[in-house]
């Protein structure tokens, strides 16, 4: 069984959709289309009735939902639903809710309970960039912070702002699955792709596909390879 990720025509790339309870991670530069995937992954996730999460750490509720409020694909709603919880861990109440499920163990520890404890089926965690308000050492405690989230029944996107495709770090090495998100200036234009560069147990080809935006939201377009 696969999971639909929401998305139009992504999951022609993908064999029908993501394999559940993995770990995938989205990778690009800003407004490459990171947060308007990971939404609409969680908006698909609502209306198939999945418990959800979106865990930030640089934005409030309101603001998450006021930057997808141009599209059409129903986040807003998903976000009101009582199939999705928002969690935001440098708030007060982020801090509170989190701080409720053990001192042990810091960060990962307490939201892998977090997860476990309210049976979450799909969940977005963004960034890697905002883990240094957690870790001491990023490059060191990511390691098992990754191992532990592979270890849930969740499957987990999370975002990362890389923005070179051919310098990979740890979590591409751990996911399940990488997908990245390209922007190319072409004669003072945007040319925007996307880039399914592993998947474990799918049968893949790793050219960039075209994708664009519109009031429905983000759509690939599979059958279109960018010339670079």
């Amino acid at each position: 069984m696969r999971l639909a990720s929401g998305v139009p025509g992504f999951d022609e790339l993908v064999e029908g959709g993501l394999l559940p309870n993995r770990l995938y991670v989205v990778s690009g530069p800003p407004g490459s289309g990171k947060t308007t995937f990971s939404s609409m992954f969680i908006t698909q996730g609502a209306k198939e009735g999945d418990t959800c999460l979106y865990v930030t750490m640089h934005e409030t509720k309101s603001e998450l939902s006021q930057d997808m409020a141009g599209f059409e694909f129903g986040f807003d709603r998903a976000m009101q639903s009582n199939t999705v919880q928002f969690l935001n861990l440098v708030t007060e109440s982020g801090k509170r809710t989190i701080s409720q499920f053990g001192s042990d163990g810091g960060l990962t520890n307490r939201l892998v309970a977090y997860i476990e404890a309210n049976d979450i089926d799909r969940a977005v965690i963004d960034s890697t960039m905002l883990l240094q308000h957690f870790f001491t050492d990023v490059s060191e405690e990511i390691t098992g912070f990754l191992s532990a989230l592979k270890q849930t029944d969740a499957t987990i996107v999370l975002i990362s702002e890389m923005t070179d495709p051919s310098a990979y770090s740890d979590e591409h090495y751990l996911a399940h699955g990488v997908i990245f998100f390209h922007n190319f200036l072409d004669s003072g234009s945007m040319t925007r792709g996307v880039q399914v560069i592993k998947m474990r147990g799918t049968a893949i080809d790793c050219d960039i596909r075209e994708i664009g935006f519109s009031e429905q939201g983000l759509r690939v377009f599979p059958d279109s390879k960018v010339q670079t």
